[in-house]
């Protein structure tokens, strides 16, 4: 009987969330150890499933470099990194489209499928969702078909949550001519978040959440202590730009922002219905 008490508890805890962000929309970078361990595929996917049926609008937008690697070493294609970005020659861009467009997308949607959802997998080609730029490394060095976003328009993504629908997004965009781009997943979904107007950004993951020099998690910053982590180097690494994404995001109209651990089952759950969370919370102020 405690234990169903407490299953009792844990609803009641959630209520004040579930109906200060129903109707709301959830922006998720999906990606990590969320999407290559096979329990946390399942529970991922129940979550995004249980945020629709509850009144929640989630949006996925994915990763998958581990995927990428995989496939170009199968090939016997080396990948090279500048800045922590995927150097992309047209061949390894046809790759990365046929990964992230094809074999990942359609793994996210089925899952979720499975769940009892309904997602659709696009990409940021479809209906003009994602128009950008080539980018070059913080050295000028040419990255190949590496795409930087410029427009979204997210009509299509409202259309599709209106309609009960869970958009599920590879990041690839076109620019202006055509040209097929690779994107870094959570520099796509910040944007999208932007453009979307959403109640949060939830980037998942392989750590707590945004740690300090001592390795302590920080539960909450303002986007000026995330900024002064940064500037001093009390955050580094493959963190920075998660956290710039998440500056970016709070400075642009969503609510919050969050870096939250992806290797915690229902961590999507946890960070949104309960006073605790399972990360580090970023807001503007």
């Amino acid at each position: 009987m405690d234990r169903i008490i407490e299953k009792a508890h844990t609803l009641v805890e959630a209520l004040p969330y579930i109906r200060a962000f129903y109707g709301k929309t959830i922006v998720i970078k999906y990606g990590g150890a969320a999407m290559a361990d096979a329990k946390l595929k399942q529970s991922f996917a129940t979550d995004v499933t249980l945020l629709r049926y509850i009144g929640l609008s989630p949006v996925i937008v994915h990763g998958g470099g581990p995927q990428i690697a995989q496939m170009l070493s199968r090939l016997g294609k080396e990948s090279q990194f500048v800045d922590g970005m995927r150097v992309t020659d047209d061949e390894t861009m046809e790759i990365v489209e046929m990964v992230l467009g094809g074999q990942v997308n359609a793994e996210i949607v089925a899952n979720v499928g499975q769940a009892g959802g309904r997602a659709v997998g696009l990409t940021g080609k479809d209906c003009g969702l994602m128009r950008v730029s080539r980018r070059l490394g913080s050295g000028g060095q040419d990255l190949g078909r590496v795409g930087s976003p410029e427009e979204v328009d997210a009509s299509v993504l409202t259309t599709m949550t209106q309609n009960g629908l869970i958009p599920v997004i590879a990041p690839i965009g076109m620019d202006e001519s055509g040209q097929t781009y690779n994107v870094n997943g959570d520099v796509m979904a910040g944007k999208i978040a932007q453009a979307l107007g959403a109640e949060k950004l939830i980037l998942l993951t392989d750590v707590e959440g945004v740690l300090d020099v001592d390795g302590k998690l920080w539960p909450r910053l303002s986007a000026d202590e995330a900024r002064a982590a940064i500037a001093d180097g009390s955050v580094s690494g493959g963190m920075i730009p998660k956290l710039e994404c998440c500056i970016d995001a709070a400075a642009h109209g969503v609510n919050s922002a969050h870096v939250i651990d992806g290797r915690i089952s229902h961590a999507l759950l946890l960070e949104i219905f309960t006073d605790g969370g399972v990360g580090t919370l970023v807001r503007a102020e």
